[in-house]
């Protein structure tokens, strides 16, 4: 592996990491093509992406959810991404948050970032995440009759019946 493709180490003297270290304690987290990824615990995922905020990390740019279902070396089973970005330097940072079943459970940070509010509730609708205060956690791609979350692993990918409980739309009922 040459220089450019090996994965680099953070820089100890990076004020944001730092930061967190100081608030969250240590913190798990890799650089990589120059690109930071850091890990925070679900129960204080709030408290450290509130001090990103604060750090300069002013645009939420996507909210999204990895399922590790069978994972080999998984700990966890989903993995919230958020990515942010500090539109005055224009760094970029992945902060990831792993949450568990029964109950797959994290604060919602659309009091810090309104854009949080669709992104959290297509994770919502798509992989069953509860997002905590999110002021209108209900269905965003898929009916509200729909009970499952279809892009969890452990959905069938044909499907579980649902089909003939909708009704068929065309495109002359538009």
């Amino acid at each position: 592996m040459d220089e450019s493709t090996a994965p680099a180490e953070p820089s100890p003297s990076d004020p944001a990491l730092d930061a967190l270290a100081a608030a969250l304690g240590p913190i798990e987290s890799s650089t990589f093509r120059g690109q930071t990824r850091v890990v925070i615990d679900a129960e204080r995922s709030m408290e450290g992406l509130r001090l990103l905020k604060e750090l300069g990390f002013d645009l939420l740019v996507d909210v999204s959810c990895v399922d590790y279902l069978e994972y080999k070396g998984a700990k966890h089973r989903y993995g919230l991404v958020y990515l942010l970005a500090a539109t005055a330097t224009n760094r970029r940072l992945t902060v990831r948050v792993f949450v568990d079943d029964p109950d797959p459970t994290v604060q919602s940070v659309v009091p810090l970032w309104r854009a949080a509010n669709w992104l959290e509730r297509e994770v919502w609708d798509l992989f069953g995440i509860r997002f905590t205060g999110h002021p209108d956690l209900r269905r965003l791609v898929m009916p509200e009759a729909f009970t499952a979350h279809p892009l969890r692993k452990d959905y069938p990918l044909q499907g579980r019946g649902e089909r003939h409980n909708f009704p068929v739309l065309t495109r002359d009922d538009g």
